[in-house]
């Protein structure tokens, strides 16, 4: 049975919101990048659809509907199409943690994706690895928030633009980094949503951004350490540049 999308909730209804404003949800996967993300909301309204919680608000004069999707694939592409169904947002922004393949990224810089692909996903011979039935393997993000991107952080080396690479496995082995590297040898990271997350909005016509901020990187000795050392000193200020591009919008 297909999902049944509940019934709309009006946001002029919702506490200083106007429904004429621009629409934007953010998606992250866990609830300690959530409450990272919620950092950026103070003044915020909990709300339901389905069985999930969602937090409704603002981030500048924008209006923000803010949520967990989950890990992996299935659960991101779920809740994605269940909050479009829902809220009608104008944009998707999937942002939280993904880890660094390439050298140019360090623990704590940010990904501002151009590009976005599976690396886990071919669908036999005479289709190209990577690319879901129906669609191409590199899906393109919203041209707006790259371009915005760019202007705040021209001169910030801490901020990147480029592809990321999503599977329904947490990658730490240098082997498994190689392996993806050899199919998608411009891939600067890599996590377990974002390409589902774009799927599932440019099935829906929905544009979409990745801001991803590197936890760790996959490959090197300390991986699994570096990810944990992470979260136990995680920036209160790792959604900023989330929030300044909203802002800026």
């Amino acid at each position: 049975m297909g999902y049944i999308p509940t019934k709309l909730i009006n946001f002029a209804q919702l506490t200083n919101l106007s429904r004429h404003m621009f629409r934007i949800a953010i998606l992250v996967a866990m609830d300690k990048e959530l409450g990272l993300l919620l950092n950026q909301m103070p003044d915020r309204e909990e709300i339901n659809i389905g069985e999930n919680k969602y937090y409704a608000g603002r981030i500048g004069d924008k209006e923000v509907i803010a949520g967990k999707c989950g890990i992996g694939k299935v659960n991101s592409a779920l809740n994605t199409y269940r909050l479009i169904c829902d809220r009608k947002p104008d944009i998707v922004i999937n942002s939280g943690v993904a880890g660094g393949v390439d050298g140019s990224l360090g623990i704590g810089s940010v990904l501002i994706a151009d590009s976005v692909a599976y690396h886990d996903v071919w669908c036999g011979p005479g289709t190209e690895y990577g690319a879901a039935d129906g669609f191409k393997a590199i899906l393109t993000p919203d041209e707006k928030i790259i371009n915005t991107g760019k202007t705040l952080f021209k001169d910030n080396g801490n901020v990147r633009f480029g592809l990321i690479c999503s599977g329904d496995k947490f990658i730490h082995e240098k082997k498994e980094v190689e392996e993806i590297k050899g199919r998608f040898p411009q891939a600067l990271a890599v996590d377990m949503e974002s390409a589902s997350i774009a799927q599932t909005c440019t099935r829906c016509g929905i544009p979409f951004a990745i801001i991803r901020v590197m936890s760790d990187t996959p490959g090197a000795a300390e991986n699994l350490s570096q990810y944990v050392d992470f979260w136990n000193k995680a920036p209160e200020k790792t959604f900023e540049c989330v929030s300044r591009i909203i802002k800026n919008l």
